[in-house]
């Protein structure tokens, strides 16, 4: 137990786990969600159909629903290796979407990204924008080795998000989802640390 636990140190100091911070882009603010949040988050994409099909999630069908999964993110913040940004416009206040690291795996030095943004605010840059800046934030702040992201093979404007951020394509996990009874595939694209430096170099 003690080898084990000697172990889980070391991994942890791999990397430089900070927690959800605050991080502003030219149009957003990305920070922790808040309760302030809650009409926003369910008006804009937690009771939107499709945008929690294309995220993979459950729609939240009422406002005590959504109240709860706010709760849970709220409280995930206690752990420092937590990442869930709240997508806030900075023209109007309004909570337009998230972006996570969903899976953080310290001892191979490593994320996956999650997002999703409310309909009226799609095509318009923002996803993109802070995709790039939670990308930037990973590498500067916690020191990832790579960070990867998927998107469902139908998920069209996911894969532009994705190109546009640099990400490069890796393989497809084919038949990987059931959704509503029909099998998708699941594209996995990365960012290597050494190849993010090469873009910010070039920026």
């Amino acid at each position: 137990m003690l080898r084990r636990l000697t172990f889980l140190r070391e991994d942890f100091l791999l990397l430089n786990h900070v927690g959800t911070q605050t991080i502003k882009t030219r149009r957003l603010i990305l920070r922790r969600f808040d309760e302030c949040d809650l009409n926003s988050m369910f008006s804009n994409w937690a009771s939107d159909d499709k945008v929690q099909s294309d995220y993979g999630e459950p729609v939240y069908s009422t406002i005590e629903e959504a109240k709860g999964l706010l709760e849970k993110y709220i409280s995930s913040y206690e752990k420092c290796e937590t990442y869930r940004w709240a997508v806030i416009l900075k023209d109007n206040g309004e909570c337009i979407g998230q972006a996570a690291y969903f899976i953080v795996d310290t001892h191979n030095q490593f994320c996956e990204i999650e997002y999703c943004i409310g309909q009226k605010y799609q095509n318009q840059g923002y996803i993109t924008e802070a995709v790039k800046a939670i990308v930037d934030f990973g590498f500067q702040n916690v020191h990832f080795n790579r960070i990867q992201v998927s998107h469902r093979h139908v998920n069209i404007p996911s894969r532009r998000v994705i190109e546009k951020c640099g990400f490069i394509y890796e393989g497809t996990l084919r038949n990987f989802f059931n959704h509503l009874g029909e099998f998708h595939d699941r594209l996995y694209y990365s960012i290597l640390r050494e190849e993010w430096k090469k873009m910010s170099a070039r920026a």
